[in-house]
């Protein structure tokens, strides 16, 4: 009881802070919509003109009718969600540096409470940054259902605690806000850039092939995309754009189990690195 109350706690923390930072969700957001409203209509403009496409002749014009920026909106949603929840993890070195963490540790509580409220409150943060950017879905011409929307809930936080989960791990280990950060950055924009958030993962070089099967972050993104562009186009062309393992495509559900299987991984690390710190 005494360590359900404190993961209570911890999260409870990190969400207080969360909500009283608005400079912060506002920071966070700029980027991805940076990456949506410049990068997306750019090239979506010039994917058109080429006569490029997506999932089948899908680009702008054509009989599927969807645009670049379409298409990596979803891959905008995981990015808010990446960037969120690895760097949530941040004040974990924050507080180790002010103190505040030692004060935790000695506490009368297990040390895997510690972890797993870092790790909760850091989904949680980061499930909330992503589903905000679903109000601009109408602005570009997706059309989400009540039943699209209550499947990327669950979803997105998977995805969020997998990520948070990692940045736990990491953090728990950190000594110097400097330091992490470099880590993070050094991290994060291969997942992000490996993930098929900004081209589909069909047809590329053996090597990436690899490294995009590699990336957490791809099981993540992939049913998020699905689950968005599932009222845009059809079935088949969803598939020829979705996240394929060994020549087939991968359900839903295995993703789901794959991420939830990743951030268990992680969050097992953390929770030793917790228990081992002085």
């Amino acid at each position: 009881m005494n360590t359900l109350r404190a993961i209570y706690i911890i999260w409870y923390r990190d969400l207080l802070r969360f909500r009283r930072d608005r400079a912060r969700l506002v920071a966070s957001l700029a980027q991805p919509l940076l990456y949506l409203l410049i990068f997306g209509t750019g090239l979506s403009s010039a994917l058109s003109g080429a006569g490029g496409g997506f999932g089948g002749g899908g680009a702008a014009g054509s009989p599927n009718g969807l645009t670049y920026t379409q298409f990596i909106f979803p891959g905008i949603i995981g990015m808010a969600v990446l960037f969120s929840a690895i760097f949530g993890a941040m004040s974990i070195v924050w507080d180790r540096e002010f103190g505040f963490l030692k004060e935790v540790l000695v506490a009368p509580i297990d040390r895997s409470a510690v972890a797993i409220g870092k790790a909760l409150g850091g989904a949680t943060q980061a499930m909330v940054q992503g589903l905000v950017l679903l109000v601009l879905a109408p602005l570009i011409g997706i059309r989400l259902t009540v039943g699209t929307i209550l499947a990327l809930v669950p979803l997105t936080f998977v995805l969020a605690f997998s990520l948070s989960a990692l940045g736990v791990a990491i953090a728990s280990k950190m000594r110097s806000m400097q330091g992490f950060q470099m880590i993070m950055t050094f991290l994060m924009m291969p997942m992000f850039f490996l993930s098929g958030a900004l081209f589909p993962l069909q047809g590329l070089p053996a090597w990436m092939n690899v490294l995009t099967r590699l990336d957490p972050a791809a099981y993540g993104m992939d049913p998020l995309r699905r689950v968005v562009l599932a009222p845009v186009l059809p079935r088949e062309a969803i598939d020829l754009i979705s996240l394929d393992l060994f020549g087939s495509v991968l359900p839903i559900l295995a993703e789901a189990a794959i991420l939830l299987a990743f951030g268990g991984l992680m969050l097992t690390i953390a929770i030793r690195n917790f228990r081992v710190t002085a």
